[in-house]
């Protein structure tokens, strides 16, 4: 919970504290941040430079890099994964948290070409195939530079434990599912099987970050990144499934549901946002093809609004006393997990 000083100068307003109090206060939170990210210019420009860095090595890569051959794509991939981390290490000692994170991170992300150009230079990397198509196609023989970025990323993740290092994880986790499916079904790999691919490889990695948030409710959120793209790519996979049964798109609605009060309790945005995003998708749905001529369907959504509306108020009122009641049947881990990343 983020405390402003106009809250501060409130609370001594209504004498809650004293003006001396409220300044050593202040001081106290500006000298000891959370642990957290916060949406400030700084940070913005920490992971600005650090995703374009991260780009320019990976989804923005040219054709121009293959002319230096594989030795020296190999050769000057570990020149830049050296820098990396020399400057997360250079950055840790600084006690420069995030750009230490971001600094890692573009090591591990630097693995792939690595990787690439030595394939290429042994002769085991097809002809027709180059590293800018890593991001933009499904193929097996990216395997190797999948196996080896998760091999790096958990020995960089080791060393520095910085939940930022996730990130390229769960991407490469997310690559790996679809090229190992493609490979076992001989390169057939269409739009259906893509999807319940997505859905269950998405349920894997939401059940991963859950026991990750669980282990880590003490410490900093190495939960982030993982939530992120298990959310992601199990309601992609989940929206892409094509129905004409009504049944079926009023269960993806309960699903969406779902997913916002799972949101809710574990208080991560992420599962309410494509929640949400769902919801809207289905009355959308309702609205221009089911009830494209009827003229309550308006009038009985706006009611349906605010009736939303009035049980937020209502829950306003006696949260606290119905979150505790649903808080105590709960295990002592899930507890503390949820008091901590609330406050």
């Amino acid at each position: 919970m983020k405390l402003t000083r106009q809250q501060l100068d409130l609370a001594v307003e209504q004498q809650i504290l004293d003006s001396e109090q409220a300044q050593r206060l202040l001081e106290f939170l500006r000298d000891n941040p959370a642990p957290g990210a916060r949406f400030d210019f700084t940070h913005l420009l920490y992971y600005l430079g650090g995703l374009v860095a991260i780009g320019a090595m990976t989804l923005f890569m040219n054709l121009g890099w293959e002319s230096f051959g594989g030795w020296g794509v190999f050769a000057i991939a570990l020149i830049y994964l050296a820098c990396g981390l020399g400057l997360a290490s250079r950055f840790e000692r600084l006690q420069h948290p995030i750009p230490a994170g971001i600094c890692a991170t573009f090591a591990v992300c630097l693995t792939p070409l690595a990787v690439f150009g030595l394939q290429q230079a042994l002769g085991f990397w097809p002809d027709d195939e180059h590293y800018r198509d890593y991001h933009r196609y499904i193929e097996w023989h990216w395997l190797m530079m999948e196996l080896a970025t998760l091999a790096v990323g958990a020995m960089v993740a080791w060393r520095y434990r910085y939940p930022f290092l996730l990130m390229p994880i769960a991407v490469t986790l997310w690559y790996l599912s679809m090229d190992l499916v493609a490979m076992i079904n001989d390169g057939n790999y269409n739009i259906e099987l893509r999807s319940l691919v997505s859905i269950y490889f998405g349920l894997l990695v939401i059940f991963g970050a859950f026991w990750v948030d669980i282990r880590s409710r003490h410490s900093l959120d190495y939960a982030f990144w993982l939530y992120l793209f298990g959310v992601l790519t199990f309601w992609g996979g989940l929206t892409m499934q094509d129905s004409n049964s009504e049944l079926a798109k009023l269960g993806y609605f309960g699903i969406n549901l779902l997913l916002i009060g799972l949101g809710a309790l574990l208080v991560r945005r992420v599962f309410v946002v494509f929640g949400g995003l769902g919801c809207c998708a289905y009355l959308g749905h309702l609205a221009f093809d089911l009830f494209e001529d009827s003229w309550l369907f308006p009038i009985a959504l706006s009611l349906i609004g605010l009736l939303i509306i009035y049980l937020g108020i209502v829950w306003q009122r006696h949260e606290q006393r119905i979150s505790q009641g649903l808080q105590s049947l709960l295990p002592g881990a899930l507890r503390e997990l949820l008091q901590a990343r609330r406050f």
